[in-house]
């Protein structure tokens, strides 16, 4: 079994952290029919370091709890458990495609983020509200969540890593560069 140093369960806190601070700070963006987490951009670190696959979820369990325990996730304990799954997978599969880029950029490791939290929190907004995923309202809710996802993960998840990455960022704060 490998060690996990001080440093790398530092790292991996800090980023847990920083993804609940940030969603919870924008609490009404992060939860609803519509919604665009801002923290969904830190799903690319792990284009990054692989410390970004448990930091982000364990930041989304955080942030999900805190979401049921203040009234706002309206998806109830369900979430906490299903949403945070949703992000660790799209973690791990951005994780493989790290090396996957379009003119340098980490495009289709965006992707993954995008399309597995339109699925789950889609299918979980159509059943708190209908109690069945036999609906119309399964692709309005998947889209709706999809787009939010898109802007939050291809879009601003895309800049961070290309910021980080031009100003070398990616070395000092993460110790690799996770590409290789």
């Amino acid at each position: 079994m490998k060690k996990i140093s001080v440093r790398s369960l530092t790292r991996c806190a800090v980023i847990a952290a920083l993804y609940a601070a940030v969603s919870i700070a924008l609490l009404p963006l992060s939860f609803g029919v519509v919604q665009a987490r801002i923290s969904e951009a830190l799903t690319l670190l792990p284009v990054l370091t692989p410390l970004a696959v448990p930091g982000v979820a364990v930041g989304c369990l955080i942030t999900n709890a805190y979401g049921v325990s203040a009234g706002a996730n309206i998806l109830g304990a369900a979430d906490i458990l299903l949403g945070t799954a949703a992000t660790l997978l799209a973690a791990l599969a951005t994780r493989a495609m790290r090396r996957l880029t379009i003119g340098g950029l980490a495009v289709p490791a965006s992707l993954p983020p995008v399309l597995f939290n339109a699925v789950v929190v889609g299918a979980e907004l159509t059943w708190a509200e209908f109690n069945t995923l036999s609906t119309p309202m399964l692709w309005v809710y998947m889209l709706q969540v999809g787009l939010g996802q898109f802007i939050s993960c291809t879009i601003l998840g895309v800049l961070l890593v290309w910021m980080l990455q031009r100003a070398g960022l990616d070395r000092s704060l993460f110790g690799e560069t996770g590409r290789g």
